[in-house]
């Protein structure tokens, strides 16, 4: 018999189009699986005929498959159920016709099995083929009153109980000159402080030098700034954990996206590394800069 803590946990994301599956699967990712969603229904037992796997697994099948058929999904999750090398799970999300309907009808999706017609056809054939595995799910969460937040913490409380879902905080220096970043959540605009381009001997340089952040740090206004940006990280993050969040990012813009912007990147990260968040960042023009000029120097700050 096998060891199953040497056993990769799959589990296997399955119901009717419209019930939940992306919400779920992202769910699963953010607490340390790694996701694959509409892999061909042939592809699936391959992908585990290796090597153990180091992280858990989470599969996306369904109805939308390119090779789906009933007998294959069948016969794809037995096949994955006697893999002495896996722990399969089959989760099920299941939900009422009516509610279908109306997400179908909010979202103004067509059904992928009533294209030309109306969303009720579709749905009724979707749920319609896939009774067999909802009869062979091993946990079955009913979707119809569920929001994706509630969605999302049930799915947390059956595969991951025991974990807390730590939240990842992304850094980000940019100019305005070249645009905002898309994705960020916050966003600080650091143009009034101290300029360091006009200082001829600290042109050249960039915030993560000493002398660069020493220059930003005599304006009389960044002490009281840098306070109260992390007067605002200390509310707004964990308020963000507490909802479900995994990650948030933050930026911070200047004229140029090289002195200020990236001196308040590297001076809240530590702030907030002191509080214990994990901090990542991103320097845009300076990545930019260097990947122009051939080198990677700074190539590790876009992790």
């Amino acid at each position: 018999m096998s060891d199953t803590s040497e056993m990769t946990h799959v589990v296997l994301v399955t119901g009717p189009s419209g019930a939940g599956r992306t919400t779920a699967i992202n769910a699963l990712e953010d607490v340390g699986f790694e996701a694959i969603d509409n892999l061909p229904l042939t592809l699936a037992p391959r992908l585990l005929e290796g090597p153990a796997l180091h992280r858990p697994l989470a599969l996306g099948l369904d109805t939308r498959n390119r090779d789906f058929a009933v007998n294959q999904m069948m016969e794809t999750i037995e096949t994955l159920a006697v893999n002495s090398k896996i722990r399969l799970e089959v989760l099920y999300l299941d939900c009422s016709v009516d509610v279908l309907i109306r997400r179908f009808s909010e979202t103004r999706r067509r059904h992928h099995l009533s294209p030309d017609g109306a969303a009720l056809s579709g749905i009724e054939l979707d749920l319609d083929l896939m009774q067999s595995v909802r009869a062979r799910a091993d946990v079955l969460i009913d979707t119809t009153t569920l929001s994706p937040h509630d969605l999302g913490a049930e799915v947390t409380q059956y595969f991951a109980p025991d974990q807390e879902k730590a939240m990842a905080i992304s850094l980000q220096s940019f100019s305005y000159k070249r645009g905002t970043p898309r994705g960020v959540d916050m966003m600080f605009d650091c143009r009034f402080l101290r300029n360091p381009y006009w200082d001829k001997d600290l042109r050249s340089k960039n915030g993560l030098t000493s002398a660069v952040q020493a220059y930003v740090g005599e304006d009389k206004n960044f002490t009281p700034f840098r306070k109260k940006v992390l007067e605002l990280a200390d509310l707004v993050i964990p308020a963000h954990t507490a909802e479900g969040r995994s990650h948030l990012t933050i930026g911070f813009g200047c004229t140029g996206g090289k002195h200020r912007s990236v001196t308040m990147v590297e001076v809240v990260r530590k702030d907030l590394q002191l509080r214990g968040w994990h901090v990542t960042i991103r320097h845009r023009e300076l990545v930019a800069q260097t990947m122009s000029k051939g080198t990677n120097k700074y190539k590790d700050l876009d992790v």
